[in-house]
């Protein structure tokens, strides 16, 4: 089989051109000899002879309206940094650097220096969504999770130090709703399924009382303390969650990946929030002040880059849903589940038990070792 010339070229250029040389110098230099053994143009010869063996760039001489280099060498770098892409990426540099690229401006300077992102895949090789996310109607689907702050892996040696010294709290309770990525917290020092049901009722208490009216399905994983490890546990928890319409699906074993939505949200909370505030707390309260307000800049403040979201805040995101649904829903009280035991009891269903006196709310914080039993 004879691979003409310009077969050759579309697979190697330089090898094309280097043929070519090779038959002008058994002809002697001839040009018009070697251009009909090869089938091509005298001129294609002479360029062969007299010019470089690679192809020449055709990118223009000068570009005007090229993004400066500087501001292409801070685009490589903070994309290899946060491993973020185009989008996400034009809104970050926005905020941090207050550079102002389009989101196509900077997804060609990404192609043009060749910068990937891994992708992962499910085991069949396609990428699959975990939601409708485009007809998911707000607050009807929940990933509900437990994180545990004291994670020497996660956190600098000086921050875990730090919440180690002044005993702030262990675990964080975590909802995320997947429709508008809205969040809803609490921490406590224990781990325990009385604590677990205690925080998902009080949840969904908050959610009723601000008028969500679908049927609700919360996802745990198979922890002790959402009862998954139990079905006996788990139908008793359902049983008492039919209260609020709401029922707990936990996903299978090994299947980590179905909550991939809030875990996602557990590591920004070691990047932004704890390296970032933990060490600026001397107490429990002083946390739980920070968690507040952290929560909240997430709620209404911080934009979202997840499928369907297109950079909208979860606030932004309800409001386009046109529900009747008020966003001040997204206020929800990042408590300390210790104290909500104190007030509330370790009820099924908040609150049932009816405590003699009066609970007043207050912001005066007790010193430790102080007795708080009224008179």
């Amino acid at each position: 089989m004879i691979v003409s010339y310009h077969e050759l070229r579309m697979i190697a250029p330089r090898k094309a051109r280097e043929v070519v040389r090779k038959i002008l110098a058994g002809t002697g230099g001839n040009v018009s000899e070697t251009a009909r053994i090869a089938g091509i143009s005298r001129h294609t010869v002479r360029r062969a002879r007299d010019g470089a063996l690679d192809d020449r760039s055709r990118r223009p001489g000068e570009s005007p309206r090229r993004t400066p280099k500087a501001y292409e060498r801070l685009v490589v770098t903070e994309a290899k940094r946060t491993r973020f892409r185009y989008r996400r990426l034009a809104a970050y540099l926005t905020r941090k650097y207050a550079v102002s690229l389009s989101e196509h401006t900077v997804r060609a300077i990404l192609r043009r220096n060749r910068v990937e992102r891994p992708k992962r895949r499910t085991k069949g090789g396609s990428l699959r969504h975990l939601y409708d996310y485009e007809h998911l109607r707000p607050f009807s689907e929940f990933q509900l999770d437990t994180k545990h702050l004291l994670d020497q892996h996660a956190l600098p040696a000086d921050v875990y130090d730090h919440m180690m010294l002044r005993g702030l709290p262990s675990y964080e309770w975590h909802m995320m709703e997947v429709g508008t990525r809205s969040r809803f917290t609490a921490y406590s020092y224990t781990l325990n399924a009385a604590f677990g049901l205690s925080f998902v009722t009080f949840v969904l208490a908050w959610l009723r009382a601000h008028n969500v009216r679908c049927r609700i399905r919360i996802q745990p994983d198979n922890g002790a303390e959402f009862a998954s490890g139990s079905k006996r546990k788990l139908d008793d928890w359902n049983r008492k969650l039919a209260v609020f319409d709401a029922f707990m699906d936990p996903i299978p074993p090994g299947a980590k990946h179905l909550q991939g939505i809030v875990e996602n949200a557990h590591r920004t909370d070691d990047e932004y929030f704890l390296m970032v505030h933990a060490e600026r707390c001397d107490h429990s309260y002083a946390f739980l002040s920070r968690a507040q307000r952290w929560q909240d800049t997430w709620n209404f403040y911080r934009p979202n880059f997840g499928i369907a979201m297109r950079g909208r805040t979860p606030r932004e995101k309800l409001v386009s849903s046109r529900t009747l649904i008020h966003e001040h829903v997204l206020l929800f009280p990042v408590v300390l589940l210790e104290d909500l035991d104190r007030v509330a009891g370790r009820s099924g269903v908040l609150p049932q038990e009816h405590r003699g006196g009066k609970y007043v709310h207050t912001t005066c914080r007790f010193p430790r070792g102080f007795d708080q039993t009224p008179l």
